[in-house]
């Protein structure tokens, strides 16, 4: 049944990368995968494809990177030439035109890294873990002209570890939804999937992240200020400064101390920062401007910080 189904895949990231595996793995015709242009990356700035470019291309599939696609006849041409069954998209990076959500009878599925209608936008696993969630999971459902409005059409719950960061939390997503896609295409198929708009009153967004989310603002309490650091992880991360230089804070748990928003306290190898509500940080990795990242054992032997100095 799947080898009868023909899909067009849209998708750039690491993220997406597991369920065009999943989709080849199930025998779907994948006569096109389409990703971004190949961008500058790295110290040398060398143009490297996408990680969806990559895996397509080691699977033998037909590639495509246009620049823009809403007003791109070629480009329209080219999928109308095609006629997939169904348009899939995964961290694809662009707004999905009405000329092709129109185009396949399946429609265009999405696979969202959240429970939707929680966590619509750009950003959902960081928000997630940002905001104190300990339930996430993955949805698939058909896009339409909204941000992530479209039908639910399956749903697959994940518990979010005391530990995760968005980079540990991610790939666990991503196979969970390779799979999620897989079964939703199939019963597709078949008729056994019924579904279900969404409850636009209980919806959450999730916006692309800036530079400025990552400033710690230190009237948050400690567990508000730690669940931020562990969803910003690796950008734009959580940071400070520190006698007038940045400090990024790679690692810290919620400590038991009660100290001034932002003033330090030294206790042996240990650096205590006060948060909001009477709350206090214990800080385990740092990195200073212009230097690696470093226990905080090593930078409290290296930088010699006083109790009662401040950050921010």
């Amino acid at each position: 049944m799947a080898s009868s189904l023909s899909l067009v895949f849209c998708g750039t990231p690491t993220f997406a990368v597991p369920t065009l595996q999943a989709l080849a793995r199930a025998g779907f015709t994948i006569p096109l995968v389409v990703t971004q242009p190949d961008r500058p990356r790295g110290r040398g700035l060398e143009l490297l494809p996408s990680p969806v470019k990559a895996c397509a291309l080691e699977l033998g599939f037909p590639v495509t990177q246009p620049e823009k696609i809403k007003n791109n006849d070629e480009f329209r041409t080219q999928l109308a030439a095609i006629n997939p069954d169904a348009i899939i998209v995964v961290g694809y990076g662009r707004i999905i035109p009405g000329w092709m959500l129109e185009l396949p009878r399946l429609g265009n599925i999405n696979v969202h890294a959240s429970l939707l209608p929680k966590y619509r936008g750009a950003a959902p696993i960081q928000w997630a873990i940002a905001r104190g969630e300990t339930i996430t999971g993955v949805t698939t459902m058909r896009i339409d002209a909204g941000l992530d409005t479209g039908d639910i059409l399956l749903q697959c719950e994940l518990p979010i570890k005391e530990e995760d960061t968005a980079e540990t939390l991610s790939p666990r997503l991503a196979e969970i939804g390779a799979g999620l896609l897989v079964e939703t295409m199939q019963r597709l198929v078949a008729g056994t999937i019924q579904p279900r708009p969404q409850d636009h009153t209980q919806a959450t967004l999730a916006p692309i992240l800036k530079k400025e989310d990552g400033r710690i603002a230190f009237h948050r309490n400690a567990l508000e200020i730690h669940n931020r650091l562990r969803g910003f992880q690796p950008w734009p991360g959580a940071f400070t400064t520190f006698r007038k230089k940045n400090l990024n804070m790679w690692a810290a748990r919620p400590g038991q101390k009660s100290l001034a928003e932002g003033e330090m306290l030294i206790e042996s190898d240990h650096l205590f920062v006060g948060c909001g509500s009477g709350t206090a940080l214990d800080l385990v990795e740092v990195q200073p401007e212009g230097k690696k990242r470093m226990t905080i054992r090593d930078f409290i032997h290296g930088y010699r910080p006083q109790s009662g100095e401040r950050l921010g």
